[in-house]
């Protein structure tokens, strides 16, 4: 385990209870935002202290399939995204105010840029769209052909974007401003640690490490910043990871959320540093 003599060691401290598949998970302030399948049209928000169900947030028109989340502390709202290819803003300053938009096909992943943007995946066109608070369409990036099914993506300092994806290959790529791979981890379908299967979320943390959810190996990969080798992160959690799926750093509390697929769970890890332990 990481130990550091300035912080205690990284440890699994919560487990929110069993539930419907976790299709997304963020975190602002005091507040932790869920959404499952089958939803209902609704978020649930959970005290970052105790893990207590507080309210629910409806979103109309989120349908059973919500397929991202994010949060953005600077506009102080929440995103999500659904099936039918549109993005929820939900104002957080207590109002609740809801607006949409349009996207391209299957939004599945959400992050917020340093510059306050919204940052989406189309998995159904390959794209990386890059929007303000309000909808409006700052950038439009086509990806490559064989980048067939992308997940998630986060943008870096340098404007350049990590983005996971899966099917013929299996990858967590460096993509450029222009769409085009700079370099990448992994390829062919499999269990070895140079190999993935079903890539989903991703997180860096402030050396630049990449954790990533690899769903169907049952694991979690941290893989270093030049994509040149990986190990796994083993969390010691009864039953072990089951389809871990979508990932949330609150670097502030130095907290990672883990969403389950076939778990149903929320595992919480406080104590993280950064993503050099190997144990939590």
């Amino acid at each position: 385990m990481y130990v550091d003599s300035d912080f205690s060691s990284p440890t699994v401290t919560h487990i929110i209870p069993k539930g419907q598949q976790v299709y997304g998970v963020t975190s602002l302030g005091d507040d932790v935002f869920v959404v499952l399948r089958y939803s209902q049209q609704k978020i649930g928000v959970y005290d970052a202290n105790t893990f207590t169900l507080q309210r629910y947030i409806a979103v109309p028109g989120l349908g059973d399939f919500p397929l991202g989340l994010a949060a953005c502390p600077h506009n102080n709202c929440l995103y999500a995204s659904d099936s039918d290819d549109n993005i929820h803003r939900v104002d957080l300053s207590g109002s609740n105010a809801l607006m949409k938009w349009s996207v391209a096909s299957v939004p599945r992943g959400l992050s917020v840029n340093s510059e306050h943007n919204l940052l989406v995946v189309s998995g159904g066109k390959r794209k990386l769209q890059i929007f303000t608070t309000h909808g409006i369409l700052l950038q439009d990036i086509q990806l490559q052909v064989n980048m067939e099914h992308p997940f998630h993506a986060v943008q870096l300092s340098t404007g350049q974007f990590l983005v996971s994806h899966s099917v013929s290959l299996e990858c967590v790529c460096l993509v450029g401003v222009d769409g085009a791979v700079v370099r990448s981890y992994g390829r062919e379908k499999g269990s070895q640690l140079t190999q993935m299967h079903h890539p989903t979320g991703l997180v860096v943390d402030r050396k630049g490490r990449v954790l990533v959810a690899d769903c169907w190996n049952n694991r979690l990969l941290v893989i270093d910043q030049s994509l040149s080798s990986a190990h796994e992160m083993s969390v010691r959690v009864d039953e072990g990871l089951k389809r871990p799926f979508r990932l949330w750093y609150d670097q502030s509390r130095r907290r990672l959320y883990i969403g389950e697929l076939s778990g149903g769970r929320v595992i919480v890890i406080d104590h993280l540093k950064d993503f050099a332990a190997s144990q939590v």
